[in-house]
């Protein structure tokens, strides 16, 4: 009984470390996405952490990206940027293995 005891214990920390590790990826593209979004809608210097926070933040809303999309696509829309929602998510593509890459680096 102690070795499925065992493995349960080993299937659970691998459990959690790889959902914190999705955890601090998705959080980096979001990051990354935040900076890349606030040059195009020409924000700058003390404007550019606050805003990256709120894209951080917009992820907390629903599962998924959607919630994500919906913030930045509305604030480049406001800015007058003209960009596809086929272009938007091919960046959003483009900063997940961006982030997966940083933070697998970093453990």
């Amino acid at each position: 009984m102690k070795s499925f005891d065992d493995r349960k214990n080993v299937a659970e920390k691998k459990f959690v470390l790889t959902a914190e590790q999705e955890f601090k990826i998705d959080a980096r593209r979001n990051k990354l996405l935040g900076i890349w979004v606030a040059d195009l809608i020409g924000k700058s210097g003390d404007d550019v952490t606050p805003y990256v926070l709120e894209v951080i933040k917009s992820d907390m809303e629903e599962p998924g990206d959607d919630d994500v999309f919906r913030k930045i696509k509305q604030d480049i829309i406001a800015a007058g940027v003209q960009l596809s929602d086929v272009e938007i998510r091919s960046r959003m593509d483009v900063l997940m293995t961006e982030a997966r890459v940083q933070v697998v680096g970093e453990d």
